[in-house]
């Protein structure tokens, strides 16, 4: 019988088979769908991370505003000035409660630094552009040498003068008593957006002080066209005017996180009743507690 011969090394169909093209084309494109929805689960971890960080440095900065209430009988000033009302222009004493609550956010070797005897815009360089990561929004692109924050000086859009009805403004000494619509309905401090066009830290101007006349998020607040902003010095929307001191704001989703007298911390959003939010921002209009 004739005997047929094999292969020394026989292969299957399926052992020589490789990946089409079509399939490589499938796989990726699975791949890339797969990212596509992973992509926003990470970014919103990431700034829920940054907004509980930027909670945190905004209940340090509430709980160094009671020390320092504690221990001197009265809030902060919002700004030191011979007189005024104050304008955002480098001219000008201008001490701002950033640099008087240093010994309380524990930065008490940058407050022995400063020469008091000196303005805000005579400092050095070094003092000007130190950095304070407790006051900068770990969510906000604001460079060293700026703040995220500021006191609120009123419920209205008015400049910052002696007779303002928030709890910081000019030449301020405010005392718990002197606040009889409550601590828990008064907003003491909020997150705003930092541009280029601000005077440095220690500055007493609209760089660290802000109103609850604008809902936060809103003009002036940069909101729709901070990006912009951010590129370039240019003065923000409806902010040219130096005596324009301007809303709250964030680069949060929504809103704003706000610090209140009794050292709670609020995120409030930007659809929030206009006058709830004006009347937070005053320390003595009568309006009785609401829900926010």
């Amino acid at each position: 019988m004739k005997r047929i011969s094999k292969p020394l090394h026989p292969q299957s169909d399926a052992a020589r088979r490789g990946f089409t093209l079509i399939e490589l084309l499938v796989v990726i494109a699975i791949i890339a769908i797969l990212i596509a929805l992973l992509l926003p689960a990470v970014q919103q971890a990431r700034e829920a991370a940054r907004r509980s960080q930027c909670k945190n440095n905004m209940a340090q900065i509430a709980l160094a505003t009671l020390n320092y209430e504690m221990a001197h009988g009265v809030l902060p000033p919002g700004t030191v000035n011979s007189d005024g009302p104050i304008v955002s222009t480098p001219d000008g004493y201008h001490m701002s409660w950033t640099v008087q609550l240093l010994p309380y956010l524990d930065q008490t070797p940058l407050f022995l630094a400063i020469d008091f005897s000196k303005g805000a815009y005579e400092q050095s360089e070094e003092i000007t552009k130190a950095s304070l990561y407790g006051l900068l929004c770990a969510s906000s692109p604001s460079p060293s040498g700026s703040v995220s924050y500021a006191g609120c000086h009123g419920g209205t859009e008015t400049p910052i003068a002696e007779d303002n009805e928030g709890v910081f403004f000019l030449n301020s000494h405010v005392r718990y008593r002197d606040i009889p619509d409550g601590s828990t309905n008064t907003l003491f401090f909020g997150e705003k957006l930092w541009s280029p066009a601000e005077l440095n830290w220690l500055s007493g101007t609209r760089n660290s002080m802000r109103n609850t006349g604008h809902k936060p998020n809103q003009l002036p607040s940069i909101r729709n066209s901070r990006d912009k902003i951010y590129r370039s010095s240019e003065t923000p929307d409806g902010m040219s005017d130096p005596a324009v001191v301007g809303g709250f704001g964030s680069w949060h989703t929504g809103g704003a996180q706000f610090a209140l007298g009794d050292g709670s911390v609020r995120f409030l959003s930007e659809n929030i009743d206009k006058s709830v939010y004006e009347s937070l921002g005053k320390r003595a209009d009568g309006t009785l507690p609401v829900e926010f």
